[in-house]
């Protein structure tokens, strides 16, 4: 059994979503693990990961004004507020997505669906570095 880790640093443009499906299939292919289980965890409160169809632009922009419905920037809505009114929200949107994804790795790549991408979903509105860790386990 190996292990690897790494860390991936995604300049994001403020609110959205940011296709990293490329950089973490790079970075197998360079441990060499064959066949086990990625985690790819997302190091912020304020940006999430998920896993959504890469195929159609559409999709990405629906769920962005989707999640602007849900949870808008609305400063007389929230108690917290002493980072902005982009900072509550981002927050609620993280809570309702994912800060870490489990990927099993087969013959040496990720076993994503034909249509199926992976996201750092920013949430704040101005530009953020954000890091996002990947531990491989497996032979």
């Amino acid at each position: 059994m190996r292990q690897a880790t790494n860390s991936l640093s995604v300049a994001t443009r403020g609110k959205g979503l940011n296709e990293i499906t490329t950089a973490v299939a790079d970075w197998i292919g360079e441990v060499g693990i064959e066949t086990g289980l990625l985690t790819v965890f997302c190091r912020h409160t304020s940006a999430s990961l998920i896993i959504q169809e890469n195929a159609d632009p559409d999709v990405r922009t629906d769920l962005e004004v989707y999640f602007e419905a849900i949870a808008p920037e609305d400063p007389g809505r929230y108690v917290h507020g002493m980072e902005g009114p982009d900072d509550m929200p981002a927050h609620i949107r993280t809570a309702l997505t994912s800060s870490s994804l489990s990927i099993p790795v087969v013959d040496g790549r990720m076993a994503l669906g034909t249509w199926q991408g992976i996201y750092l979903f920013e949430h704040r509105a101005r530009p953020h570095r954000r890091e996002v860790v990947l531990h491989l386990i497996g032979e």
